[in-house]
């Protein structure tokens, strides 16, 4: 907590897991619309969604950063049995209920569209508003995306390789690890050159540990806690107005933003025609537009 009557920049610390640990947050702006911002990773702060501050608070909107359980300013456990997502769901509504939140709008980029997903799901009476920024609703079209793209992004001979390191689960190969941030990356990841500071910001704060534990050790093959989350299913019965919002250079597939807004009674779609899956960097002004646009409709 912090000291009485001071002020200190609109930065709180929540308790969660049932009060064991803190979790920072920070509040941007102020106005009657109040936006919670859920990172990607899982295991990445939430430094790379600093892109909001030049659009939202202008906007009269009131935005909170806030990091996740293991990761940047919050405490940092050892305890692998915290990485789960219904545990992280648990702690999202921990961290609402902790800021007074109701009648708000939740924006979950990447990893932190899944955590909005489930949110809508399960605490659906609390949202004004939902925004899905590039995620899709189950890892196998995710799968099936990067599949895709790899075979489409790398040379014959280069695929061939990365496939047999892929086969061969040699992720450590210092010549895997340079395919993926040299070649793959900068074309489906963030395609400005350089890396915005908080982006590169973002992957060296990263929790690995917790990347691991979920997703797996490669964006290509999800071998973590995550590998049979779909939620294709159950989209008809999010009803709160919805934005998804995709990228076309994206490793999630922008057919699958636009397929899942039409599986919700109350969504629309919008797509960066040169953005990737930071399209709030790489294709900001539109991105930016979409977001601000449905921001007033809500």
């Amino acid at each position: 907590m912090n000291p009485a009557g001071i002020r200190v920049a609109g930065i709180r610390m929540i308790p969660v897991a049932g009060g064991k640990y803190k979790v920072w947050t920070k509040r941007i702006g102020s106005g009657s619309l109040k936006v919670l911002l859920l990172h990607g990773g899982p295991g990445f702060p939430h430094d790379y969604l600093e892109a909001m501050e030049s659009f939202l608070p202008q906007a009269g909107i009131e935005m909170y950063y806030y990091d996740q359980l293991g990761v940047g300013n919050s405490d940092v456990p050892d305890d692998p049995s915290l990485w789960t997502l219904p545990r992280y769901l648990s702690e999202v509504e921990e961290v609402r209920r902790g800021l007074g939140l109701d009648d708000f709008v939740l924006y979950g980029h990447s990893w932190g569209g899944i955590l909005a997903m489930e949110y809508a799901l399960h605490y659906q009476q609390h949202l004004r508003g939902l925004v899905i920024s590039n995620m899709t609703a189950g890892i196998q079209s995710y799968l099936q995306r990067t599949a895709s793209l790899k075979t489409q992004l790398l040379p014959t001979e280069l695929l061939a390789k990365f496939n047999a390191m892929e086969a061969a689960h040699d992720y450590g190969n210092p010549e895997y690890t340079r395919i993926v941030t040299e070649v793959l990356y900068p074309q489906m990841i963030c395609r400005l050159k350089p890396w915005p500071e908080p982006v590169t910001r973002a992957f060296r704060l990263g929790n690995d540990k917790i990347y691991n534990q979920m997703q797996g050790k490669s964006e290509f093959e999800v071998t973590g806690n995550l590998k049979d989350w779909e939620r294709w299913d159950r989209l008809h019965e999010i009803k709160v107005k919805t934005l998804t919002m995709g990228s076309n250079h994206d490793e999630m597939d922008p057919a699958d933003m636009r397929k899942m807004a039409t599986l919700m009674p109350n969504a629309t779609c919008a797509i960066c025609p040169n953005g990737s899956h930071m399209a709030l960097w790489d294709d900001q002004a539109i991105y930016f537009q979409y977001l601000l646009a449905f921001m007033r409709t809500v």
